[in-house]
């Protein structure tokens, strides 16, 4: 059952028209008969003009769908407590008059109690132990303070439940505290009454007192069930359609609003880039030639690395500038060189000992690129 639909059905479309253009945009179309207002409760668009009109803040809280559901349910226990105060106001009304003129009621009674008797007798009911006139005698034994006492509690009662029915039919928050308190009050008083004496209507006012308790501390939210008043309030808002219209529109607002800062972040951006572009070239260009000059010294300071050592003349004497760099003589080969320019060379075919592969192993020493002994000296003698 769409209750939204049923509301609208016996009560009629809620429209209204906001002062905000925008917002106003969003609630009407126009239509071939003219503009049509969107309803507030049911969601169709209805032709003519709207019921009200005004700022956001005076649109009309509407009820609908499962809210509607829970006022037809709370406005069911208003009835049923509006009887109830019916019942007990009309019993301390009558307790009252019984106390005011208790003699002459009991008179009355006592003259009409035969034809009472017979007629009980006559409809099967055993006169001697009937509950009705077993209470009327018992009554006519009361003093009159204890029926005063007996007419005021009823009447308590009976302005109690005119309260909760006033509360609940009008759907007010504080009705339905008021009524879930006084009703968990008499709870115990019913369940003792069960105990001694289960009756179809006893149990019948324990069912619907607890059902009542129940459904107010669920479905209302009480005392901070279930998230309590702000999650109760966040769920109407969330069933709201004049809402749900309002939070489209911010969204849509702050979305529009997010891509114009990034307009504006991406124009300035290209400005900036504009306005320092040939700086920025020269800036790029000069590093460039920076990275290159570096990397020119980087090798040269390489190949001075991967050179070998100087080249060192006769007793360990540096060569001449410009000449190639060579490693240095062993000592043994140096000894050697000084002994054969002493003591001239040695003959032919005389062998000296532990000479025999002397000039080719310095020759070895020095590597195949590298000039010889007599060539070093001759370039000395010639500088």
């Amino acid at each position: 059952m769409d209750w939204s639909l049923l509301g609208c059905g016996a009560n009629g479309h809620v429209t209204f028209a906001p002062d905000e253009p925008e917002l106003r945009g969003r609630l009407n179309v126009t239509a071939r008969e003219g503009a049509a207002w969107r309803c507030l409760r049911c969601g169709t668009f209805v032709i003519g003009e709207p019921t009200s009109s005004g700022p956001v803040s005076a649109a009309p809280r509407v009820r609908r769908g499962k809210e509607l559901r829970s006022a037809f349910i709370l406005r069911l226990f208003a009835v049923e407590r509006f009887l109830r105060a019916i019942v007990f106001g009309a019993l301390a009304i009558a307790i009252w008059r019984f106390s005011l003129s208790r003699l002459s009621i009991e008179a009355a009674y006592d003259q009409m109690l035969p034809a009472v008797r017979s007629l009980l007798r006559e409809l099967g009911f055993n006169v001697n132990h009937n509950r009705l006139l077993g209470l009327i005698q018992h009554a006519f034994k009361l003093n009159p303070h204890t029926l005063g006492l007996l007419a005021l509690a009823a009447g308590a009662y009976a302005v109690i439940e005119i309260i909760e029915a006033v509360g609940l039919w009008l759907l007010k928050r504080w009705g339905e505290y008021f009524a879930m308190i006084a009703t968990s009050i008499g709870i115990p008083y019913e369940i003792y009454d069960l105990t001694a004496k289960v009756t179809w209507l006893r149990l019948l006012a324990f069912t619907i007192n607890v059902a009542l308790v129940v459904y107010l501390v669920v479905t209302k939210r009480l005392f901070g069930v279930r998230g309590g008043k702000k999650a109760y309030e966040a769920r109407l808002r969330s069933a709201s359609i004049l809402q749900a219209e309002i939070d489209a529109l911010a969204a849509e607002e702050a979305t529009r609003a997010e891509e114009a800062a990034q307009a504006d972040e991406a124009a300035q951006v290209e400005k900036t880039a504009q306005a320092g572009g040939p700086a920025q070239a020269g800036k790029t260009e000069q590093a460039g030639e920076a990275t290159h000059a570096g990397g020119a010294a980087r090798d040269h300071e390489g190949a001075r690395a991967a050179a070998p050592g100087p080249h060192r003349g006769q007793a360990g004497q540096p060569g001449p500038a410009g000449a190639p760099n060579q490693p240095e003589q062993p000592a043994a080969a140096q000894t050697a060189g000084l002994t054969d320019r002493a003591n001239g060379p040695p003959a032919p075919g005389r062998a000296e000992p532990g000479r025999t592969d002397l000039p080719r192993q310095a020759d070895t020493a020095r590597g195949p690129d590298q000039p010889t002994d007599a060539a070093a000296t001759n370039s000395s003698a010639a500088e």
